[in-house]
């Protein structure tokens, strides 16, 4: 017998022993020092809610969807926390970032549903439709072989069903105009770019004018490329326009101002209670440090759109115009779950060069005023006059000693009213009911061989011009319940042309013709061009102030006004 082995046996009961004694003290240990926080661990929150998950999965009477039960019961606690933690379920994850991702996979068509019924409003240039033969105008009737019209047609059923997998086939059968055949085409899905920069044109032949619509992954090479080509136009002037941009990614718009801002500039700073501060500042290396720069922004310009604003706002490198911006100063995080679904959690504040959050104020668990403060806004008179902005945060001053605000979003330095002349009861029923957009619509359908003759925003608008188009949207709406009323029609006469031949407009081509078109008479574009005609685009030094002398307020009816005019245009339609 091996002598090593029999030691061994020899001392096992002496060494089981030592362990049983060693196992029995530091249980004590624990119990004597831990006992108080036993039934906290235990019963911790995140415990009691997989314990509840549990049980309810376990005992409750009927059948449960739990992870349904769960994708209700998150976005309820973040909501406890503030307006911008939000979570996104596994299906809606691909909405929710293809706009910022720069491209999605799918078909490659923009399209609208009217009447049950998918429309291809826009195909794709050099996109998978467009290789298969789809064209503006056709109707989608089938998809996969199967029936694809009625009830069961919503936008998140379309894209559900034409977007996919890249190099994946997919079989959608169409309508064409003029016939009553469904064709069959077989598109094989590919990657689809989407635009952040919809707008890239000269105002007059020194002033080049980019419209950004967020801020994505691909936001600064567009402006790259967008600044590239209005430099072949030999602009001398910029204004950015960033009415509506919702915002997007913080590093797009930090590389944007670093592009216009002299070295060492501080564009933003971030800090929260898990983030410590962390300043961000221009390299020097921008080609556009010393051109005459304005930026448009409104009620509806949030986020990263508000970094970019506050940067050239504080460091005295642009002058700001429009109405006050949304007001929102927190950072959020994107975490993702093992299921592909995400939160949006907001770990820190950003602040301007000057030290402001623009942050507006909101109350924990409470979404209900923050959600209505642009009605709020509007029913104080905020749109129509600047003296009825609220500051509720301190002042602060930029580099030339201006005084700014937090608290409450970017105020401008150049206030622009909301443009209500000829606005009547009869124009806010027309558009906001959607009898504008769908008349717009049908006329362009309707029309679309005559209409595919005009290649060019100008050309088009002077064809629109001579057609009546108002008269013909007033016998459109009396036949679908909006009562005829020629008074205020001649009063709202040219708010409904312009809002009606823009539709028809963007339906044939595009957000840039669209663009061109409406801002033709935009009072911001009209102040922008007198800014820059009077060399006044970078700021000044202000000067004392003089006693002030006080007048009258006068009161804005605002009643039958909706708020954000400009918002009405915006497009309806899905990509897929």
């Amino acid at each position: 017998m091996n002598i090593n082995k029999k030691k061994t046996n020899r001392f096992m009961p002496i060494i089981m022993a030592v362990c049983v004694v060693i196992g029995i003290m530091i249980g004590s240990f624990f119990s004597n020092h831990f006992s108080g926080n036993r039934l906290n661990i235990i019963n911790s929150g995140s415990n009691r809610l997989n314990n509840l998950l549990h049980i309810i999965d376990d005992q409750y009477v009927d059948a449960v969807n739990i992870d349904s039960l769960v994708d209700k019961a998150i976005p309820l606690i973040l909501s406890e926390l503030d307006p911008h933690s939000v979570y996104i379920s596994a299906k809606d994850v691909a909405a929710a970032t293809d706009d910022l991702k720069g491209s999605f996979c799918g078909v490659g068509i923009e399209f609208v549903i009217r009447d049950d019924t998918i429309h291809v409003q826009n195909v794709i240039q050099n996109g998978p439709a467009e290789k298969a033969g789809l064209l503006a105008g056709d109707k989608i009737v089938a998809v996969d072989g199967k029936p694809f019209v009625g009830k069961i047609v919503t936008n998140e059923e379309a894209m559900h069903r034409l977007k996919g997998q890249k190099d994946t086939k997919v079989k959608i059968g169409v309508v064409r105009y003029g016939s009553k055949k469904v064709q069959t085409f077989t598109v094989t899905r590919g990657e689809i770019p989407t635009k952040s920069i919809t707008a890239t044109y000269m105002l007059d032949d020194k002033t080049g004018y980019i419209r950004i619509k967020n801020f994505g992954e691909n936001t600064y090479p567009e402006m790259l490329i967008a600044l590239a080509k209005l430099s072949q136009e030999g602009f001398k002037n910029l204004c950015i326009d960033l009415r509506d941009n919702s915002g997007g990614y913080l590093t797009a718009a930090i590389n944007m101002a670093n592009e216009f801002l002299p070295d060492k500039k501080l564009i933003v700073y971030t800090q929260g209670r898990k983030s410590p501060r962390q300043d961000f500042r221009s390299d020097g290396k921008g080609s556009y440090q010393h051109i005459p720069l304005v930026v448009l922004i409104n009620e509806g310009s949030a986020s990263a759109a508000e970094i970019f604003a506050g940067a050239m706002q504080d460091n005295d490198r642009a002058t700001i115009i429009g109405r006050r911006s949304f007001g929102k100063g927190l950072v959020q995080q994107q975490i993702e779950f093992p299921d592909h679904s995400m939160i949006r959690l907001t770990i820190a504040r950003y602040y301007t060069p000057s030290g402001r959050c623009i942050q507006k104020p909101y109350t924990l668990g409470d979404d209900k005023d923050y959600e209505q403060d642009l009605l709020n806004r509007y029913e104080h008179g905020e749109f129509f006059s600047q003296d009825s902005i609220k500051h509720t945060g301190p002042a602060y001053h930029t580099g030339l000693g201006r005084t700014v605000y937090g608290g409450g979003g970017i105020t401008p330095d150049i206030f622009v009213p909301e443009d209500t002349l000829g606005m009547t009861s009869y124009f806010k029923q027309a558009s906001m009911s959607g009898l504008i957009l769908q008349f717009a619509f049908s006329y362009t359908d309707d029309n679309r061989p005559k209409l595919n003759n005009f290649k060019e925003m100008m050309e088009l608008a002077d064809y629109l011009d001579k057609q009546n188009m108002v008269d013909k949207f007033a016998t459109y709406a009396d036949k679908h319940g909006l009562q005829r009323r020629n008074l205020l029609i001649r009063k709202s006469h040219k708010l409904l042309e312009r809002y009606i031949n823009s539709r028809v407009i963007y339906n044939m081509l595009n957000d840039q013709a669209w663009n061109q078109y409406i801002n033709q008479d935009d009072p911001v574009i009209y102040k922008t061009m007198e800014v820059f005609q009077k060399n006044e685009a970078f700021p000044k030094k202000p000067v004392p102030a003089t006693k002030p002398v006080y007048k009258k307020k006068q009161k804005v009816a605002m009643a039958n006004v909706p708020y954000n005019y400009r918002s009405l245009h915006r497009s309806p339609s899905r990509l897929a």
